[in-house]
């Protein structure tokens, strides 16, 4: 199942609609590929400039989605086709309602034990006809890693939602995928916190003006400074420097 790829600072993004990525999620599942899937934003970029085992993962991903608006914008800037934004908690909900419909077995991995419980009883709230196949908190030690793959793989779940941190989730479901035995597996960083009410998302208004980065930091601004405000100015600066040089160039982007 093919789709249209772009190259945006070094990151493939697939140009995909909420409505066509969910349907190529749901041909994930059906045929029982497994499969990783990323999002990428600002941050996840410019950490992609100097990791490049990073980069290689993300661009090696059956799906990769733009996840910040700040991405489509400067695809478009830079003269790419990027129809629209498919943020990951978004696309994780509508995963959520897709599974409720058809029956689909999720496993949640991430966060804290009291975070990953609160999550798992919100969607049971939210969706009461969902199976939840298994759940556990994001923290094992090296000695206990087979045992929590083995778990993963013995629940016989469809979809794995894996909320820890980048890059640690992207080399963790690179280096485990075939083992783990699940169609769709999926990294979802902080949702698991938005979901479980320990953090707010922000206003529709925001989104939509690309200011949920800010939103987010004045939350947290000890913990998000640096992530944000030094991150999203080298994003700008890349961004930058990127048009400067297709503008040395004859015919601009391929």
């Amino acid at each position: 199942m093919g789709q249209a790829r772009i190259i945006v600072l070094g990151s493939m993004i697939d140009t995909l609609t909420m409505e066509e990525s969910l349907t190529r999620v749901e041909y994930f599942i059906e045929n029982k590929i497994p499969v990783q899937h990323v999002v990428v934003n600002a941050g996840k970029i410019v950490m992609m400039q100097e990791n490049k085992k990073l980069r290689e993962i993300v661009n090696s991903c059956a799906m990769i989605n733009a996840d910040g608006q700040a991405v489509v914008w400067a695809a478009r800037f830079l003269g790419y086709n990027l129809p629209e934004r498919v943020a990951g908690i978004d696309l994780m909900m509508e995963i959520l309602k897709m599974a409720n419909r058809k029956g689909y077995r999720i496993f949640l991995l991430g966060a804290t034990e009291e975070i990953i419980q609160a999550t798992t009883k919100k969607i049971l709230n939210l969706f009461p006809n969902i199976t939840i196949a298994g759940y556990r908190n994001g923290y094992w030690s090296e000695q206990e890693e087979s045992q929590v793959i083995k778990m993963i793989a013995d629940s016989k779940a469809d979809i794995l939602f894996v909320g820890i941190s980048s890059p640690k989730k992207e080399f963790w479901l690179a280096e485990n995928i075939e083992k783990l035995n699940v169609p769709f597996c999926m990294g979802v960083g902080g949702s698991f916190d938005v979901i479980a009410g320990k953090t707010k998302r922000a206003p529709v208004w925001m989104q939509k003006a690309g200011l949920e980065w800010f939103y987010r930091f004045i939350q947290e601004p000890r913990r998000m400074w640096k992530r944000y405000l030094i991150g999203n100015s080298k994003f700008i600066w890349l961004v930058l420097k990127e048009k400067f040089l297709q503008l040395t160039k004859i015919g601009g982007p391929s």
